[in-house]
């Protein structure tokens, strides 16, 4: 029988994550309601961490081989170039694994350098990942179709392999460059027509303003969020919708960043409901406080009757559910309740619902086809390549307008900022502005 010292060093990563996911199931299933929220919420945001970074190991090891010891058995070890090319992989490698722990130690009003770099080097390492394992998939399909039977010089041999990784480097290079520069844009406008059931006349044209994904947190502060409600304030929407992921930290740490959305003064309001990240700062109901005291609403698992500034007699049903990552994380008096979000909320009236994850706005359907606009966000687009495709495929509505049976559609915003990684590629951050029209 193998001992875990004999073990290679892939296969000891792959041993720490499943302990730290165990720990994280066991913290969920039983230590929940025993710890203290204060405590809870560090256990769970370090043991996240330390997750991410033992599954990131496997791939450090990776890194390092194809770039540095595949270079160390040849002449260009040698060279003056080579030891701070070493130090330059290894910077690299802590960078983006010290970028997990950032949310723990370094979050203000405006992002630190530090977050910023370890962030970037993040996004950076899974497009080298990426790489390195495209183009060694390349390789080994080549060398089959080429023929066990055709040989090749040393020379060539070692030629190809040191193309691979700088081929990797250089591409990964470029496409950080291309990402950092589109995400460092102002969010796009980007203004939708949709046809709403049953919305009365006097309401037609009506506008909502929908904002998805801002993360505040290590690389977004005040001055982004400034930016966008100034962006906001220049639509002069009837209504504003924040679907969730507003914050990746306790509202205490970080409300001098959040002050900007004091200043959002939509004429029928200005309405919130919650991601899976503000579930993940375990400090929702301070949220919620905070968030009051800016006028901005919080609907949880609620609606409310947005009336027609024309006729006193015309509304609709506007509605919010919590995300369902409450349920996965036992938070205490949340989790999506559609039953009593809708409460009130007949199909005689056109329903519009909150709901942060495309999965939940998929559900919501099932169990209430008579809704009429559902509202989300959580995908970013996919936000850079190449998550796009897990994005893509892991969830029923990735981004945009989507038309469900005969009167009901479903939009799904790329996110008005960004997670962590201050990069783009593939997707743009936006502000949506939602024409409702009526029949």
């Amino acid at each position: 029988m193998i001992s875990f010292k004999q073990l290679p060093l892939e296969a000891k990563a792959a041993v720490a994550a499943g302990v730290v996911f165990f720990s994280m199931m066991l913290s969920r299933s039983y230590l929940a309601e025993q710890l203290e929220l204060r405590t809870r919420r560090w256990l769970l945001r370090l043991q996240m961490a330390l997750f991410a970074n033992a599954l990131m190991l496997i791939g450090s090891l990776h890194v390092w081989r194809s770039t540095v010891t595949t270079f160390s058995r040849s002449s260009a070890a040698s060279s003056f170039c080579f030891m701070p090319w070493k130090i330059a992989v290894f910077m690299f490698l802590a960078l983006a694994h010290s970028s997990f722990f950032t949310l723990l130690f370094l979050v203000a009003e405006e992002p630190y350098f530090f977050s910023l770099a370890a962030y970037t080097c993040l996004g950076a390492y899974i497009i080298l990942i990426f790489f390195l394992f495209a183009l060694g998939s390349v390789e080994q399909a080549y060398k089959f179709l080429a023929g066990r039977g055709a040989k090749a010089g040393t020379g060539n041999k070692n030629s190809r392999t040191a193309m691979k990784p700088v081929l990797a480097v250089m591409l990964t290079v470029v496409l950080t460059i291309v990402g950092l520069l589109n995400a460092s844009q102002p969010p796009t406008v980007n203004s939708v027509e949709v046809p709403v059931h049953k919305l009365p006349s006097s309401m037609n044209n009506l506008k909502v303003v929908l904002l998805s994904d801002i993360h505040l947190g290590p690389t977004v502060g005040k001055t982004k969020l400034a930016m966008i409600v100034r962006m906001v304030k220049a639509l002069k929407p009837d209504i504003t919708v924040i679907v969730g992921d507003l914050t990746d930290s306790e509202a205490e740490i970080i409300r001098p960043a959040v002050e900007p959305l004091g200043e959002l003064n939509s004429p029928l309001g200005t309405y919130f409901v919650t991601g899976n990240h503000e579930y993940y700062t375990s400090d929702v109901s301070n949220w919620f406080e905070l968030l009051k005291s800016f006028n901005i609403r919080p609907l949880h698992n609620e609606n409310v009757k947005i009336f027609s500034p024309k006729s006193a007699g015309d509304w609709f049903c506007l509605a919010g559910v919590d995300d369902i990552e409450a349920d996965v994380l036992r938070y205490s008096g949340h989790g999506m309740d559609l039953k009593k979000a809708l409460r009130d909320c007949s199909s005689e009236h056109a329903i519009v619902l909150l709901a942060h994850q495309p999965i939940a706005a998929k559900w919501a359907l099932q169990e209430r086809p008579d809704i009429n606009l559902i509202l989300s966000g959580h995908t970013h687009g996919g936000q850079m390549f190449p998550l796009n495709a897990g994005a893509y495929f892991l969830n029923p509505f990735f981004v945009g307008l989507y038309k469900v049976g005969q009167n009901t559609f479903v939009y799904v915003s790329p996110g008005t900022m960004y997670f962590g990684i201050p990069m783009r590629l593939g997707s743009r951050a936006e502000i949506t502005e939602i024409i409702l029209r009526s029949p």
